[in-house]
């Protein structure tokens, strides 16, 4: 057996995400919110993945939502590098899912809770070595919970027992401080990180995998050998992707702190470092888009995608940093040229 990661944007969708990863997911969330605790006994996946999404399927930030039984949302991310303003972003996804809840005329007292489930495959907080960790609003002395009265209420009401279930908050999973093996694996929270972690490392499902029907209902969906031809193309552009995207950014440091380094031998000035590294780093952003637009549109050999081209070629060269991490972005967002076009024509102002 062969397994696909779970880390890209399509595999996460289709094992998470599916009409039919109900099970699966309830399963995961207790294990990542609630340390494998039976908290969660339903829920509802919002704009379930179909397999006829594989073609026009989309890279988004937000990877799974879902709705749970006492109507919290639930919002799941996967991501694979650690970009500018990463965190400030999550907060941002969590407040603007907490505020859409409202429609004209309702009042605050139909805001349910959101939780913002991140998964990172970097470390986001050096300062601890804890895989899990969770943030919520609470009083910076006494470490009340900001929504005592509420949940008081709530458990006067004959409401759910776990008193987090009813609170805002934000629970980050960063693998690269999980390093137990298969044979260490003994909690249902270690499996289903290892899950997520090390599926393409498995050559079979183990049995301490096969304990939780949930888990190996997920290892089925991963087997390669259950997939199309389609769906498996979708999965290696996508890794060649992130795997070209990682690769861009590391180079990019890298010259940028070289560049920076000789420049500021040659001129003697701090800014002259600064400029190097900035460039540096720039070029390897444009060099890794222009690959990308290549991979997305195959050979240029149409007018319009050779327009394409040296619009990208000329246009590139203004962006800035961080129009130019928008592009990354909306790169498979686009479904002809054109749409490249638009999108550059419209940020080249």
């Amino acid at each position: 057996m062969k397994f696909i990661s779970p880390k890209t944007d399509f595999a996460f969708k289709k094992i998470f995400g599916s009409d039919q990863s109900k099970d699966i997911l309830i399963s995961f969330l207790n294990a990542m919110i609630y340390s494998g605790n039976s908290v969660i006994q339903d829920l509802e996946i919002i704009d379930p993945y179909s397999a006829g999404d594989v073609v026009d399927l989309k890279d988004t930030y937000l990877d799974v939502k879902a709705v749970l039984e006492d109507k919290t949302t639930v919002i799941i991310e996967m991501q694979l590098w650690n970009v500018e303003a990463f965190e400030k972003r999550v907060v941002y996804n969590l407040c603007k899912t907490y505020g859409n809840q409202l429609k004209s005329g309702q009042g605050y007292f139909d805001l349910n809770p959101v939780i913002a489930l991140t998964i990172t495959d970097f470390k986001l907080f050096p300062s601890t070595e804890k895989v899990i960790s969770s943030f919520y609003f609470q009083e910076e002395e006494d470490h009340l919970p900001y929504q005592e009265n509420e949940l008081a209420m709530q458990r006067g009401l004959g409401g759910f027992p776990h008193e987090r279930l009813h609170q805002d908050k934000m629970v980050f999973v960063e693998l690269p401080k999980f390093t137990k093996q298969l044979e260490e694996l003994e909690s249902v929270v270690d499996k289903w990180i290892y899950f997520i972690k090390d599926a393409p490392s498995l050559e079979v499902i183990p049995d301490q995998m096969r304990e939780i029907p949930q888990l190996e209902q997920a290892l089925t969906i991963a087997n390669q050998a259950g997939l199309s031809v389609e769906e498996l193309e979708k999965i290696r552009k996508q890794e060649m992707f992130w795997e070209d995207r990682r690769g861009a950014l590391s180079l990019a440091k890298r010259e940028g702190r070289e560049e920076g380094r000789e420049e500021g031998r040659l001129e003697g000035r701090e800014e002259g470092r600064e400029e190097g590294r900035e460039e540096g780093r720039l070029e390897g952003e444009r060099s890794l888009l222009l690959r990308q637009l290549e991979r997305r549109f195959g050979k240029l050999t149409s007018n319009a995608i050779r327009r394409s081209r040296r619009y990208a070629n000329a246009l590139l060269e203004a962006l800035n940093s961080q129009d130019l991490e928008r592009l990354s972005e909306a790169i498979w967002d686009f479904n002809t040229s054109e749409d490249l076009l638009n999108w550059l024509q419209e940020h080249s102002n």
